[in-house]
């Protein structure tokens, strides 16, 4: 009797721990650089290198790296404002759940030369 409820209990902590395993999947992270060496350049990058185009609905960490005093780091979305402060040389990293719509990221004084988008999808 007790190596059965012994047994049951190995199973029971190896089921659990299957299943919290699964549900803490990894969160990907984005690469945000903008203003490098005073550059009027601003990029969002998927871990792989790729230009954010689209992702798939969910949470992402996005890495700012916001090198410039003269730019911000802006993004904006269903749900979703984020920034950087003009004047400020700083990384920042930010939790950011997507739902599905077009997101843009931009230069505030610059958004004219300095933006792109993406878009989030189901």
């Amino acid at each position: 009797m007790k190596t059965r409820i012994i047994a049951s209990l190995l199973v029971l902590g190896a089921v659990v721990a299957m299943v919290g395993g699964s549900a803490q999947a990894a969160v990907p992270t984005l690469q945000a650089v903008v203003g490098v060496n005073e550059k009027f350049t601003i990029t969002l990058k998927k871990p792989n290198g790729t230009t954010v185009r689209s992702l798939r609905a969910g949470t992402y960490r996005i890495r700012v790296r916001d090198a410039s005093k003269i730019h911000d780091f802006r993004l904006r979305g269903p749900g979703v404002t984020k920034r950087t402060g003009i004047g400020e040389v700083v990384t920042r990293t930010w939790t950011v759940t997507f739902k599905p719509g077009t997101y843009t990221y931009f230069c505030t004084p610059h958004a004219f030369s300095m933006a792109g988008s993406f878009k989030v999808v189901a």
